[in-house]
Order: C-alpha cells, then sequence, then structure tokens
C-alpha cells in the first residue's frame, strides 16, 4: 500500500473515532474534516487534478440524440501510456477529425471495464454467499443479451416503420 493510501487509512481512523457515529462514511465528509482539521493540504498537481476529473466527468455525461431517437454518450476516453504517464485522451464522435481507431480502443476498453466489473461483482456475491451458506445463495445472471435487446426495442420498432 502506497505512502499515500495509509494517510488516508489513518485519516478514516482518526475520524472514526472523533466523529463517527455509525459506520456508514461519505468520503467528501471525511475529506472535509481531513482539510479542516490540516492533515491533508492539496498541492497543485491535486488541484489540476480534481478540475480534470470534473471537466472528464463534464464530457462523460454528455448525451446527444441521433436521428432515431437514440440517446448517445458524445465523447469518448482512451487510456494510453506515454512514458510513465497514463493518460485519458477524449474524442467526440460528431468530430469528423477524430480516428475511428480511437473508437475502437474506446468501445474496447470500456467493454473491458464491464468484463472487469462483471467478475468483481461475481466474486462478490460468490463470497456473500459463502458467508451466508444457510440462506438461500443470491444468483448472479451476467448475460445482458436480452436485458440490451429490451431496451433497444424502441429503436428497433421505429426503423421498422
Amino acid at each position: 500500500m502506497s505512502a499515500y493510501a495509509n494517510q488516508v487509512k489513518a485519516y478514516l481512523e482518526r475520524y472514526q473515532e472523533e466523529v463517527g457515529d455509525d459506520s456508514l462514511l461519505d468520503p467528501h465528509e471525511v475529506a472535509a474534516w481531513a482539510y479542516k482539521n490540516g492533515l491533508h493540504k492539496p498541492s497543485v498537481r491535486t488541484i489540476i487534478d480534481v478540475i480534470a476529473s470534473d471537466i472528464a466527468q463534464v464530457w462523460r455525461e454528455e448525451y446527444r440524440t441521433d436521428p432515431n431517437g437514440q440517446r448517445y454518450r458524445a465523447k469518448h476516453a482512451v487510456r494510453e501510456r506515454r512514458g510513465t504517464k497514463t493518460l485519458s485522451l477524449w474524442a467526440d464522435m460528431d468530430d469528423d477529425r477524430a480516428p475511428r481507431s480511437h473508437f475502437v480502443r474506446s468501445f474496447a476498453q470500456r467493454r473491458q471495464q464491464i468484463v472487469g466489473d462483471c467478475f468483481q461483482l461475481q466474486t462478490d456475491v460468490d463470497v456473500y454467499n459463502s458467508k451466508h451458506s444457510t440462506e438461500d445463495p443470491i444468483q448472479m445472471v451476467l448475460d445482458f443479451t436480452y436485458d440490451v435487446e429490451e431496451l433497444q426495442l424502441p429503436y428497433k420498432s421505429k426503423k421498422a416503420a
């Protein structure tokens, strides 16, 4: 674990001792408390990272509607290593200058994130089920084929009309 992660864990322990009245934690409250108590002084890089994160969130949430009425995400990111840095490079689907290869990589990376999320979800369910073996096990279906088809139905029926 990194020194920063250990520092955050120490904030959390102190926060729980001084403030925590239950086991539910809001990271914003912990961060505000740590900042107010002088436990964390953000660097210029941290401030820039926060602003960049806000910008990326705005881009992530930008949706448009195509002529068929389908709502789509306008901007897509690719994570890429350049030297020792990992960058998130964004492109707009409606920008004709954006290379197709960017979107191929972006969609592949997003699919891989979904696979990773499904793997972790199934692991979490399996562990929960093993810890609660006297109860009916929670079943998790990870085949989303019918779910996606159902969500696409309104748009497919518009094309057929």
